[in-house]
């Protein structure tokens, strides 16, 4: 016989498989919930009601395609069961969203940041204001947020909450719950960037397999150098990591990377290392911490013009990249590989190199050359990401603390 607590975890799994096929598949029928989730009807019947009496999911009519017949009724998430806000942190900029619990994106502004500013303090309380500003827009409360998930380039602590290094802030660390509780109540959670960007292609990868899907990477190229890697594990979950490409040793006494380190796959690949071999900065320069992207453009115009330098340095940044990318190939059964960031406009000018560091792997000369994409909307995919991830948690949060209805057991 069940126990109370062992029927309450299996009463908080079925909510949670309904939750998840809804926001899976969008607003469905008693009947199309039990197929997807194998829960008997009765079963989605009583989590239905219960999800609906806390004001968690709705009903809605829709009428039959014929105009005959009784309407059909289907549950969905109630919009404002509760909000969810995602901050993308950039070189140049800083992204606020606020979603509702649909994943429906509401409201939306970007504010400029400065890298002459250095320092996590300005930053922090320009965050903060942004923060309450985003909500105040929409004239919602603090505690209608029930999530608030951040987004960086860099290394993350394994709790997702503390960003221990990045191109913006370099070594000075934020602890981004300890920022921002106990004043919001919201679940923080802080994602590497391109780890979202693995996200989103991921789930949509999986979506579109049927069941085939084993893995891909995300390449992120800019100003710095990011990975994500989204693969299935034995049980058929969806894992994804972001290991730290960008600073995997490319070349032994190489370039200085902002990092500190000499020889760092950034260093060579990042718009600062371009720019560095194009002009013939000698390697040890202190590299750049921002390069506009007008900059970047007249390098790559003077490489498609013939310029031999310029032509260079794209081609030793595709050289580190691929070099980089045969040994992820030989840790990792073969996958295909997109490519995303500012830096997919000069792929034409990195391909060759690319090619060249793949092609010396044994791996690659085995099995040929991986299948690679190139994605320019690299800010669309984060998005995505976040609300694969943050919305996924949130509904996981209320299937288990949401409080039991009148007369529950």
């Amino acid at each position: 016989m069940l126990t109370k607590s062992s029927t309450e975890l299996v009463r908080q799994q079925n909510s949670a498989l309904v939750l998840a096929a809804l926001r899976r598949l969008g607003p469905m029928s008693h009947t199309d919930i039990s197929e997807h989730t194998g829960l008997a009807s009765a079963t989605v019947s009583a989590i239905t009601a219960e999800l609906e009496r806390a004001e968690v999911i709705e009903k809605a009519e829709q009428q039959a395609h014929s105009g005959r017949g009784r309407p059909r009724v289907l549950f969905a998430q109630r919009r404002n069961s509760g909000f969810l806000i995602t901050v993308r942190i950039s070189s140049d900029v800083v992204q606020y969203s606020l979603v509702d619990y649909s994943g429906r994106l509401i409201d939306r502004f970007e504010e400029p940041r400065n890298p002459k500013i250095a320092g996590t303090k300005h930053f922090s309380d320009g965050l903060l204001d942004a923060l309450a500003r985003l909500i105040d827009r929409s004239r919602l409360q603090k505690s209608q947020v029930l999530a608030i998930s951040i987004s960086s380039k860099g290394t993350v602590d394994t709790e997702g909450k503390r960003l221990l290094w990045s191109p913006v802030f370099g070594g000075e660390q934020i602890d981004f719950a300890d920022l921002l509780q106990p004043e919001w109540r919201a679940k923080v959670t802080l994602n590497n960037e391109t780890l979202l960007v693995a996200q989103a292609l991921g789930m949509k990868a999986d979506s579109a397999q049927a069941g085939s899907f084993r893995g891909l990477a995300a390449l992120s190229l800019g100003h710095s150098i990011g990975l994500g890697i989204a693969r299935k594990d034995r049980f058929g979950e969806l894992q994804v990591t972001a290991p730290n490409f960008g600073h995997m040793l490319h070349a032994a006494n190489g370039c200085l990377c902002r990092c500190g380190s000499f020889g760092c796959i950034e260093a060579s690949a990042g718009f600062y290392g371009i720019l560095r071999t194009a002009f013939e900065v000698p390697p040890d320069t202190i590299p750049a911490k921002f390069v506009p992207l007008a900059e970047m453009d007249k390098i790559a115009m003077s490489a498609r013009q013939g310029n031999r330098m310029a032509g260079y340095a794209f081609r030793q940044a595709g050289i580190a990249l691929g070099n980089g990318l045969s040994r992820l190939l030989s840790f990792y059964d073969r996958m295909p590989i997109f490519i995303t960031g500012q830096g997919t406009r000069y792929f034409d000018l990195l391909q060759r190199g690319i090619d060249e560091g793949l092609e010396q792997s044994h791996e690659v000369r085995l099995q040929g050359r991986p299948e690679i994409s190139v994605l320019v909307d690299e800010q669309g995919l984060v998005f995505d990401g976040h609300l694969d991830r943050a919305l996924t948690d949130m509904d996981h949060d209320i299937a288990a603390f949401r409080p039991l209805p009148a007369g529950g057991s």
